[in-house]
């Protein structure tokens, strides 16, 4: 609860820069094309704050329902214009000029995400290396003879630099093919390639962690379980653990790797632990509590120890990844033009059923995506709002009435029929459209919630 604050201001900026970046988008281009603009409001609703700037006299309003906003223009079609200005009203203006202003929103949330991926990238960051740890019985990359420690250098031919990287190419190439060659090298500087068959990844309808159901996981060193630092008052050093201590089990179950003593610790928060180690040729036993702490918004257990260095444990995984000017803004517009397309691709399989509709959504999600992100660093942070600031765009194209899309629709049929649909179409259309929206908010919500209380 302590967070709450923390996430709700990192959703409210993420939200409150999104929704200013489209609707300043119409304005801009509604201005350029020479049409009055009567109001800029960010929500919707009673308004709490007003003024009116410019030479228009624009009134820029907050109102109270902040999910969303709009630019209103003069328009013949919504009250009376005064004849001097019937050229400035949006009806007035060519279908190509409406075209325009409609795109211009979706259009400058793309732009957006390009000139924040382009600023991460020249900024520079610390990411993981793509290196495989050891896969999980009878997944496809056990099946593939995968091996801990080998590094991923390609995923069909494309280069691969970190582990972001190979989780977007494994789920982007999952959506149109059965199978991703991998080209890999092992610690020997050997090269190979694993083909890695990728119909698991959309098993549960694309639910869940696709990546975890192909079994490619990350590097885990092969350490024992031998105690090095430690936490001074820590639960273990309040239990009598000491540096040296080798682990043998916890709660009767065998340990033989480090790797597997952190996974039953995180796992055994506000619970004791049994703790059989061997301390100088002797066997003994203590209980520990774990201290709960809560990351990346689970509740796990930790002890106060880390890992006696030994070898592999100074490996190198992480590596600081920064690109020049124009290497940047290329992968800043291929990113930006790859999520655009994947998320219209999902979108369709979610229409024929080939994707489940639990994937889709709500403001409880991103709110918790985005102090999530917050909390991890400023770049995470900034590379989350990119990635709604596409799915604003993408959203917003689609040929929904009310929509965005669904304007740019009714001026595609405009141009086919060389006149305009008739006011009682559009009306109905309308109603049809604010349905559907209401709809899929009411599912999105209802994701949200069934996530929340069933994890």
């Amino acid at each position: 609860m302590s967070e709450l604050p923390f996430y709700l201001a990192a959703f409210a900026v993420v939200l409150g820069v999104l929704i200013v970046v489209h609707e300043y988008g119409h304005y801009v281009v509604a201005r350029l094309c020479g049409v009055k603009v009567l109001r800029f409001s960010i929500g919707f609703g009673r308004t709490i704050w007003r003024k009116q700037l410019g030479r228009d006299g624009t009134e820029w309003a907050i109102s109270v329902f902040p999910l969303g906003g709009y630019v209103k223009m003069l328009d013949e079609r919504e009250g009376d214009v005064a004849p001097e200005e019937a050229h400035r009203a949006f009806n007035r203006q060519s279908v190509g000029r409406r075209s325009l202003i409609v795109a211009a929103g979706p259009a400058a949330n793309f732009l957006l995400a390009i000139i924040l991926y382009w600023g991460v990238f020249m900024h520079g960051s610390n990411e993981l290396l793509p290196i495989l740890g050891t896969p999980p019985n009878g997944t496809p990359a056990a099946l593939a003879a995968i091996v801990n420690g080998e590094q991923v250098r390609s995923v069909d031919g494309q280069p691969v630099a970190t582990w972001n990287d190979l989780r977007w190419l494994l789920l982007r190439t999952a959506v149109n093919h059965a199978s991703a060659d991998l080209e890999i090298v092992n610690e020997r500087g050997e090269i190979a390639v694993r083909r890695l068959y990728l119909a698991a990844a959309g098993e549960q309808g694309w639910e869940g962690d696709a990546l975890e159901r192909l079994g490619v996981v990350f590097f885990r060193p092969q350490l024992p379980a031998v105690i090095g630092r430690m936490v001074e008052d820590g639960p273990a050093a309040r239990a009598g653990l000491l540096p040296g201590d080798h682990v043998l089990a916890l709660d009767g179950r065998p340990i033989a790797l480090w790797h597997e003593l952190v996974l039953h610790i995180r796992e055994a928060a506000d619970r004791p632990v049994r703790v059989e180690f061997v301390r100088d040729g002797r066997t003994m036993a203590v209980e520990v509590i774990p201290e709960t702490v809560t990351e990346r918004g689970l509740r796990v257990g930790r002890i106060g120890v880390a890992v006696a260095d030994g070898e592999g444990a100074q490996r190198e995984v992480r590596s600081f990844v920064r690109y020049g000017f124009v290497e940047a803004g290329r992968k800043a517009f291929g990113e930006t033009w790859d999520k655009s397309v994947f998320s219209l691709v999902m979108l369709g399989r979610m229409l024929t059923g080939e994707v489940s509709w639990k994937n889709l959504s709500g403001p409880v999600t991103i709110a918790d995506y985005a102090g999530q992100s917050a909390k991890l660093g400023l770049d995470y942070y900034v590379k989350f709002m990119a990635l709604v600031s596409i799915s604003l765009g993408v959203l917003n194209l689609l040929p929904i009435p009310v929509l965005d899309g669904g304007h740019l629709m009714y001026h595609a049929l405009e141009v086919v029929r060389r006149k305009p649909l008739s006011e009682r179409a559009m009306g109905i259309a309308q109603q049809i459209g604010i349905s559907l929206l209401f709809a899929l908010m009411a599912f999105a919500f209802f994701n949200d919630l069934n996530r929340l209380f069933s994890g």
